[in-house]
């Protein structure tokens, strides 16, 4: 998929550090109970942590008990969806729609009316109030 948002890995590493490097542009994980978003419940927008494209809003957000920041929809048209059957599973990765930045992934097991669990990376976002 073609991304709106267009830069070479050398811009995109300048950017992001390494560990938010390593997690969205290398589709790495952060440490379960680690990241800053876990347990965070303030109202507002948690946006791409590569580009800044908002992708969830804060009543989406729940506690998981899985030890990541975790959301039962995303913004419509936001987030795009890859079939992952990495490490001898099968998940649904989920990237930022406008960037290609890694998130995390998409399960079938909340526990909200919508049924699904947004597991994302506290590094792959930002949040603004």
């Amino acid at each position: 998929m073609k991304y709106p948002v267009k830069k070479t890995e050398q811009e995109w590493k300048e950017q992001l550090g390494e560990e938010r490097y390593r997690i969205l542009r290398q589709k790495g994980t952060e440490y379960p109970h680690t990241g800053t978003y876990n347990l965070h419940f303030e109202k507002g927008t948690y946006c791409c942590g590569g580009c800044g494209e908002p992708l969830f809003e804060s009543n989406s957000k729940f506690d998981a008990h899985c030890g990541w920041p975790s959301f039962d929809e995303s913004i419509p048209g936001k987030v795009e969806y890859i079939s992952d059957l990495t490490h001898g599973m099968k998940r649904t990765e989920i990237l930022c729609a406008n960037c290609g930045s890694h998130l995390g992934h998409v399960f079938d097991d909340g526990p909200t009316k919508t049924g699904q669990r947004y597991c994302v990376n506290s590094l792959s976002v930002d949040f603004r109030e």
